[in-house]
């Protein structure tokens, strides 16, 4: 078995419900000194003039590659694994998926450099707003809260609105919405100074569900699947349809697969 994912092209409209599906399955936190904390993004891209213009969006996501670049930097914790154990912090389940332990991540970032993973970045500018860039891999610093906004206690209207703080201790939740899953290593909230990032909600494959933004898809343009079953319609549609990964010269054979081309709806 090999899991991976295509995302077509023709039939993504750019919503973003993909996105808004995978922070509210993973409660990942909002932006925040450079890190993105998206696992599901975008490249966007408009040229031209009005009314002669070109807008083009691909999704983005962790791409769990068969040859993961991440994997081979990550010092892991040796000590704290023991004498013979596995001590990488990031590793591949035999599914093909490329996880992350959090109890043996020493909080580097060394996954995120230009040694690391080719599609992420140690720090976004402000080109990442506009969808010129994108990291696939985000840290939560040392010593950083999480959760910040569910944990400040200020207000927007001091004795009128409630707080972050104040609306989570009354949810009896650290995310009022938290959508408190069981994955064995993966946590449903991450700690401080560890990295995160896409898992393909292993959670909720490893149970038989699709991943969160395979199926909050309106247009049903991303299909999950084993690539390796040649009855899967994963496998099908690679056979049949020209495909391409991004990055595909760096070597580091790329899941996630893409198909059409992004075309904007009237």
């Amino acid at each position: 078995m090999k899991l991976g994912m295509v995302i077509d092209l023709s039939r993504c409209v750019g919503c973003g419900a993909c996105a808004f599906a995978c922070k509210t399955e993973n409660n990942t936190r909002n932006r925040a000194n450079g890190q993105s904390h998206n696992w599901a993004d975008f490249l966007m891209h408009s040229e031209g003039t009005f009314p002669n213009t070109r807008h083009m969006v691909i999704p983005v996501l962790c791409n769990h590659c068969d040859e993961p670049p991440c994997i081979k930097i990550c010092p892991g914790n040796p000590e704290k694994a023991g004498p013979g154990k596995p001590y990488k912090a990031l590793f591949k389940t035999p599914e093909g998926i490329t996880l992350h332990n959090p109890e043996l991540c020493v909080g580097c970032g060394d996954c995120q450099t230009k040694n690391g993973c080719p599609y992420s970045h140690e720090k976004l500018d402000a080109k990442s707003l506009t969808g010129e860039t994108y990291s696939v891999i985000s840290l939560n610093a040392a010593e950083d809260e999480p959760q910040p906004f569910w944990a400040d206690k200020t207000s927007a209207i001091p004795g009128c609105t409630s707080s972050g703080a104040e609306v989570a201790a009354r949810a009896g939740a650290r995310v009022p919405a938290m959508n408190d899953w069981q994955g064995g290593e993966l946590k449903a909230i991450r700690s401080d100074d560890v990295v995160e990032k896409c898992t393909f909600c292993y959670h909720r494959v490893s149970n038989g569900l699709q991943p969160a933004c395979v199926e909050v898809c309106p247009s049903q343009a991303r299909i999950f699947g084993d690539q390796q079953d040649p009855a899967s319609k994963i496998s099908q549609i690679l056979k049949t349809e020209k495909s391409f990964r991004l990055q595909e010269e760096k070597g580091t054979k790329p899941n996630v697969h893409y198909i059409g081309k992004y075309s904007p709806r009237a």
